[in-house]
């Protein structure tokens, strides 16, 4: 099985910022699958050391209605983005994305997953 790697642009805000979240500009976030560590987990690598490992279902049902399990939430926000939120000791963060981009990434996690392996 292959690892899938797509980079997506989001707006970050963390809970102790006072600025607005459309104020702020893009950055780069790198949305990662690898099968042969965890092929029912997805990772979101942010800005700096941060990177977060949840359940690629979560991300899934969060593109169409709130989920949540312990520290990450997901959930739509309008038509064409939505919202990760990461819950840690340091605080919040919350990550808007286009919605495409998570569906392309995911859907690319579906055809990594279902290749045959090469031995």
């Amino acid at each position: 099985m292959s690892v899938v790697e797509q980079y997506a642009r989001a707006h970050i805000v963390k809970d102790t910022d006072v600025t607005v979240l459309e104020e702020r500009g893009a950055v780069p976030v790198v949305l990662r699958y690898d099968p042969d560590i965890d092929p029912r987990a997805v990772r979101i690598g942010l800005p700096g050391p941060h990177e977060w490992t949840f359940s690629r279902s979560l991300l899934e049902q969060g593109l169409r209605v709130p989920a949540g399990n312990g520290e990450v939430r997901v959930w739509p926000c309008g038509r064409v983005q939505a919202v990760v939120e990461f819950h840690s000791a340091q605080g919040v963060e919350v990550v808007q994305f286009e919605s495409k981009a998570l569906l392309r990434f995911l859907r690319r996690t579906y055809i990594a997953a279902a290749q045959p392996v090469a031995h």
